[in-house]
C-alpha cells in the first residue's frame, strides 16, 4: 500500500509510523504533524529573505524524529516539503544524521540524496553551532 507515498495515502503511512505513547487523541497526531508545516514556514522565509532560524529548524526536526523512524520520517519530509526546500532540508538531516543515501518512492521516483545539492550557507550557520 506505501510502495509509493503520495498526498492521497501519506496521512496513513504518517498513522502507521507515528510512535508518541503520550498522544492521546486524533488532535494530538494532526498537532505533531504541524511540525511539517512550521518548517515549510521556515524554510520559505531563508530562501525569500535570507533569515535562517537554524536553531529553531533544529529543535523541529528533532522533534519529528522523536515521532518517526528515519527512514518513515525522510519520506514523509521530502514528500511535504517542496522540491526548491530540498537542499536546505537535507543539509540539516546531514548535520543531525539522519540522511539516508536512498528515499524510496515518492510520487513515483526515488529521491537521491546525491542528486540534491548542500545549501552552503546552511552549512556555514551549522558549523558555526558546532564551534559554540
Amino acid at each position: 500500500m506505501f510502495d509509493d507515498l503520495t498526498e492521497d495515502n501519506y496521512i496513513l503511512y504518517a498513522m502507521k509510523y507515528y510512535d508518541n505513547p503520550q498522544c492521546l487523541s486524533e488532535n494530538d497526531f494532526y498537532s505533531d504533524m504541524n511540525i511539517i508545516k512550521y518548517l515549510k514556514r521556515l524554510f520559505n522565509r531563508y530562501l525569500l529573505t535570507g533569515d535562517l532560524k537554524e536553531r529553531l529548524i533544529l529543535n523541529h526536526i528533532i522533534t519529528f524524529y522523536n515521532l518517526f523512524p528515519i527512514d518513515a520520517g525522510n519520506r514523509i519530509l521530502f514528500l511535504k516539503i517542496p522540491e526548491n526546500s530540498h537542499s536546505v532540508l537535507k543539509t540539516f538531516l546531514i548535520h543531525l544524521d539522519y540522511m539516508t543515501e536512498v528515499i524510496d518512492r515518492i510520487n513515483g521516483t526515488y529521491i537521491i540524496s546525491s542528486d540534491i545539492m548542500l545549501d552552503m550557507n546552511v552549512v556555514k550557520k551549522l558549523r558555526e553551532i558546532k564551534c559554540q
